[in-house]
């Protein structure tokens, strides 16, 4: 990566620090959209300055819907971040993607209800970006090339599906996200994060971490959030071992 490159990484579900980096600084910003989801850290991960967010906060304390993802954004920004790394856990839609493989997603599919803020347009600044490829082109191949250098198990490509949140699909919601919007993985965190990095030009992508089949899958058990974390601690390891290999 690119020395001009200021990397930050957004922690989801189970990744709420970078293990084994040093920790150079704390940084507790505020933004005209209110404090961000936390203080964030500054670590030297290979030499490299790399920016730590927790989206949830620490001991995840705020619901999908509660993120205050445009002064998450903003703070990043404050900071002089180019680029977003974001981890989320994610449930599985497809039979070939196992519990505990990566996925790199080129698309995103939105099923939010329009309740959480998503622009830093409006109030007399009127703006229209493209937002065809939400996800920075970029980043993606970095990520891609990242987790086979690990040896992760990777899905290079697919759908995410966005959903409101916080309770889980209905079998019926599970099968149409399967069989018309043929989604790879389905989780809640990737709105309005997403076009908030395309309003404020950083190169944004997302390692997708599959925890579980959703309710689709008859065959398996419906999903709980012990397993979620269970797979996302598990995992937790590659996925730092990955952000180093992208950092580097």
């Amino acid at each position: 990566m690119s020395e001009s490159v200021v990397l930050s990484v957004i922690g989801g579900s189970g990744l709420y620090q970078m293990e084994g980096a040093e920790t150079v600084a704390e940084h507790a910003l505020d933004t005209p959209y209110g404090k961000p989801s936390d203080v964030i850290v500054e670590a030297d991960v290979g030499g490299r300055s790399v920016y730590f967010l927790p989206r949830h906060g620490k001991g995840h304390k705020l619901l999908p819907c509660e993120v205050p993802a445009r002064a998450n954004i903003h703070a990043l920004k404050q900071l002089g971040v180019t680029h977003v790394l974001a981890v989320s856990a994610c449930g599985i839609m497809r039979e070939e993607i196992k519990p505990g493989d990566m996925v790199v997603p080129d698309q995103i599919f939105d099923r939010t209800r329009g309740q959480r803020p998503s622009t830093f347009f409006g109030e007399g600044v009127v703006g229209h970006l493209p937002f065809a490829d939400p996800f920075c082109e970029e980043l993606r191949e970095i990520i891609i090339g990242a987790g086979q250098e690990t040896g992760a198990k990777l899905h290079a490509g697919g759908t995410y599906i966005c959903m409101e949140g916080p309770l889980f699909s209905t079998r019926a919601e599970s099968n149409f996200y399967r069989k018309a919007v043929d989604a790879s993985v389905i989780g809640m965190t990737a709105l309005p994060e997403a076009k908030l990095a395309r309003e404020a030009e950083l190169c944004y992508a997302m390692l997708a971490m599959g925890t579980d089949y959703d309710c689709w899958h008859e065959e398996e058990e419906d999903v709980t959030i012990d397993q979620i974390l269970a797979v996302m601690k598990a995992n937790g390891a590659l996925a730092n071992r990955i952000v180093a290999e992208v950092a580097a």
